[in-house]
């Protein structure tokens, strides 16, 4: 069901971009971002069994600059919570992490793909606190010419000394995130 429920949201997601672009087809409006701009994101996630007796959510904020045109240095926060019920667990667990990344954006005009890196530390109740390296990659698509909805998938390997990080690369997770931005 929640998998079903998911590929439903995302189909319906999927066709925004496209109504939009309908409404301003023959716009001649500047789409995105100058050197010297600023961004801000939020994003955010979740799920819950039928009954909510499970559930977590987490929620995710960018603050980036343009260092050029297709170039973003920036900082990332993420908080994650989740409430777990189950067999020999009853628990709540927090955990964040805080990251700075930098991005290189591949093309001009509404929809942009995006790949690059961040490095960070994560922490809380439901993980070993650590240090961690990731590789990033996405798309940004322009709804109005300073506002842009946001899909992004992180690679994201742990340790805790620099001499761990390349073993540690075969043991990464992955994060998923959609969300919206806005440049000013």
């Amino acid at each position: 069901m929640t998998k079903k429920l998911i590929a439903l949201t995302l189909c319906l997601a999927g066709t925004l971009p496209l109504a939009v672009q309908a409404q301003q087809a023959g716009s001649t409006a500047n789409f995105g971002p100058s050197m010297g701009d600023r961004e801000f994101s939020l994003s955010g996630s979740g799920s819950s069994d039928r009954k909510f007796d499970s559930t977590n959510f987490g929620v995710s904020g960018d603050m980036g600059w343009y260092l050029r045109d297709h170039l973003i240095l920036g900082i990332r926060q993420s908080i994650n919570y989740a409430d777990i019920e189950g067999e020999n667990i009853t628990n709540d667990f927090w955990n964040g992490a805080t990251r700075g990344y930098l991005n290189f954006q591949t093309t001009d005009g509404r929809l942009r793909p995006f790949g690059g890196g961040s490095l960070g530390f994560i922490y809380g109740d439901g993980v070993k606190d650590s240090a961690f390296a990731g590789l990033e990659g996405g798309l940004k698509y322009y709804v109005l010419e300073n506002t842009y909805v946001l899909g992004r998938v992180e690679y994201q390997w742990f340790f805790s000394r620099s001499s761990d990080a390349e073993d540690a690369f075969r043991d990464g997770a992955f994060a998923y995130t959609v969300g919206l931005g806005y440049n000013f």
